[in-house]
């Protein structure tokens, strides 16, 4: 029998927002759901049922009949509330006061707070110059942005109109931002001017400008300073403070409203075998989806103060933006989490009195390996949950919260993705925690661990699999006519059946350990890197014959491990590895740099010429390959066997 690390309090679990909707469904239904996990199945049964029932109780705002849920369509071809409208931005401005609505937070303390009102009037300033410039529903805007207020307000703004929102930070390099941007077209590009990390600033005004060059659709480009909460308009330098208020309304109410299928947002796959997917995501999907994990998992409420470590392009930070729609207030922090110490954002807690800290189990690691006690050193009273995500949360970053951040924390590892902007598994305060576990299966998710042959197992490593469809999952991907490569990605395996490409397992608590991807896409750090572009940046190099890159689970993260192929008068010394990794962080970013470069003497390929990445990330990660007949040259798997390199710092 398992012991839990934590157990909900009785008063605390009856009154969580889960328990709450547990009861009112039970009232509205006359069911009898005495449980998370009846809950849970229900959800699961009758999901048609259970998100019908989400979005009436959910108080997002909408007109039109929420019958039927879906079109009784199995996947991929299911659409959700087609007589639904809605209007996304609306739903997260439906507060208009003085309570704080964003804080900022630089590496160095900077802090500005901007209230509900506040973001509000500076949203329907910056909508009403977009309408100015001609942006209207389905145009494209993007974000070359920090984490900061204006690139909340530039998107908030953007979907008022319909128009969608894309966006990717600076460190991902100009080549990425233009592999990204250049395939969706956008009228007007957001940017920020300069950026700082690590202590040290860098400015991004040239790379600003051959964006502009490389992609000609850009008609617009509005900068600013992270700094002073303002924006500056290209033609004129005109402040957002300086537009006119002349038929500018301040309240949200005005916004137009849009099918719940209409698209929001254009994020972006890894880019593992080209450029990046481009994953469309609908605006009701979406705000539904986000309000079920953020107020019934997390137990959001209008009196919390909630951050998460994020950058502008990565799914968390629309998912913690989303935060806006209970009245919450959410904190935004610009900068490296280990500036100028480990414990800076244990710090922040304190200051800023956060109840709900998001971060990644490389942080959790970070933390104890320098000796840094959270529990004794920061004043935690606030703190009541810990959400982590990024990769799997080790048996050890567990013991390490419950001993030396806070006993009565709960402690909620969440897992899903950039293609469901949302989760899978993730917590919530009705269950115990065990140890390297995640709490539970979200509610309507459908999720199974299949085997090889496509079979439900339980207490052993599967496939996961979502049977049954979810309106978070993409309305499509960008210039993907047909769905032909949206049903390659997720179908090609079980026909109806979403694949995500993850390794899991469902315990005997119903509760879930993921093992990390069983695809080729590298994740340090939580941050999803395509080996594409590694491939990109040193085919270029000329002593460099093959190469093969793959992610190494190691220390409760994934690094990037490279195995290259040198010419033969060529041997790999510290100095070519040196100009490996400078080519890589010029033509790429500095998260694309391998952890570990290492000479082999063959790449292992298919028999049509395509390199098995996952082959090798297999034999690295201590796993035995099944199909051997698709290698050419099997032999040469025996390079990466055993390689006591991998075991070193």
């Amino acid at each position: 029998m398992k012991t839990p690390l934590w157990r909900p309090d009785a008063k605390r679990a009856k009154e969580t927002n889960m328990n709450k909707f547990r009861l009112a469904v039970n009232t509205a239904l006359r069911l009898e759901l005495n449980s998370y996990y009846d809950l849970y199945y229900w959800s699961v049964e009758y999901p048609e049922m259970f998100w019908e029932a989400l979005l009436r109780y959910s108080g997002i705002q909408f007109s039109g009949s929420s019958q039927p849920a879906n079109n009784g369509k199995s996947m991929p071809d299911t659409r959700w509330f087609e007589n639904v409208q809605l209007n996304f931005a609306a739903n997260l401005l439906s507060r208009n006061d003085d309570k704080s609505a964003v804080i900022y937070i630089n590496e160095y303390g900077a802090t500005i707070c901007i209230t509900y009102k506040e973001l509000t009037s500076n949203v329907c300033k910056l909508r009403n110059y977009l309408i100015q410039k001609g942006v209207k529903p389905g145009d494209r805007v993007a974000g070359f942005v920090t984490n900061s207020i204006q690139s909340v307000t530039a998107m908030l703004a953007t979907t008022s109109l319909g128009a969608i929102w894309s966006s990717c930070s600076p460190d991902f390099g100009l080549s990425g931002v233009i592999d990204r941007f250049s395939q969706i077209g956008p009228k007007v590009l957001f940017a920020v001017e300069s950026y700082q990390y690590g202590g040290k600033k860098f400015d991004c005004t040239s790379t600003i400008m051959e964006i502009k060059e490389s992609i000609q659709s850009i008609e617009e480009t509005i900068t600013y300073n992270a700094f002073d909460n303002l924006f500056y308009f290209s033609k004129d330098h005109l402040l957002l403070s300086e537009l006119p208020e002349s038929s500018v309304s301040e309240s949200a109410a005005d916004f137009p409203l849009l099918p719940f299928s209409h698209p929001l947002y254009i994020m972006y796959s890894s880019g593992t075998t080209g450029k990046p997917k481009c994953i469309t995501h609908g605006a009701g999907g979406t705000l539904l989806q986000h309000y079920k994990e953020l107020v019934l998992h997390t137990d959001l409420t209008e009196h919390d103060n909630i951050f998460f470590f994020t950058t502008c392009g990565w799914m968390m930070w629309n998912w913690l933006i989303s935060s806006l729609m209970t009245g919450a207030t959410i904190v935004l922090y610009d900068g490296s989490p280990g500036f100028p110490d480990v414990g800076a954002l244990w710090r922040m807690i304190e200051r800023l009195q956060i109840s709900i800290f998001g971060t990644s189990p490389k942080f959790l690691s970070s933390t104890e390996k320098a000796g840094y006690k959270p529990g004794e050193q920061v004043n935690l009273t606030c703190l009541k949950t810990i959400l982590t995500t990024g990769s799997p949360l080790l048996p050890q970053n567990y013991q390490f919260v419950y001993r030396n951040i806070k006993e009565n924390v709960l402690l909620s590892s969440i897992s899903g993705g950039t293609d469901i902007i949302s989760c899978f598994m993730l917590g919530t305060p009705l269950l115990p925690v065990y140890e390297g576990e995640i709490q539970c299966r979200g509610l309507g998710m459908a999720v199974e661990s299949f085997d090889a042959q496509g079979y439900p197992v339980r207490h052993d490593r599967g496939e996961l699999v979502c049977t049954k469809p979810a309106p978070s999952m993409p309305i499509f991907f960008w210039n993907d006519p047909g769905n032909i490569l949206y049903k390659k990605t997720y179908f090609y395996c079980y026909p109806g059946i979403w694949k995500h490409g993850d390794f899991i397992e469902i315990t005997d608590t119903a509760g879930i350990i993921v093992y990390g991807r069983s695809d080729s896409t590298l994740n340090p750090g939580g941050v999803r890197i395509g080996t594409a572009e590694i491939y990109s940046a040193i085919e270029q190099l000329h002593f460099i014959q093959d190469s093969i890159v793959v992610g190494q689970n190691y220390s409760g993260d994934v690094r990037i491990v490279l195995f290259v192929h040198l010419k033969a008068e060529y041997e790999l010394t510290e100095a070519i590895k040196k100009e490996i990794s400078g080519q890589i962080r010029r033509c790429a970013t500095p998260r694309h740099v391998p952890a570990k470069i290492l000479s082999v003497p063959d790449i292992p390929r298919t028999v049509s010429g395509k390199k098995v990445e996952i082959a090798v990330s297999r034999l690295m990660n201590g796993l035995t390959i099944d199909n051997m007949d698709a290698i050419a040259n099997p032999e040469s798997l025996q390079h990466f066997i055993n390689r006591t390199e991998l075991l070193e710092e």
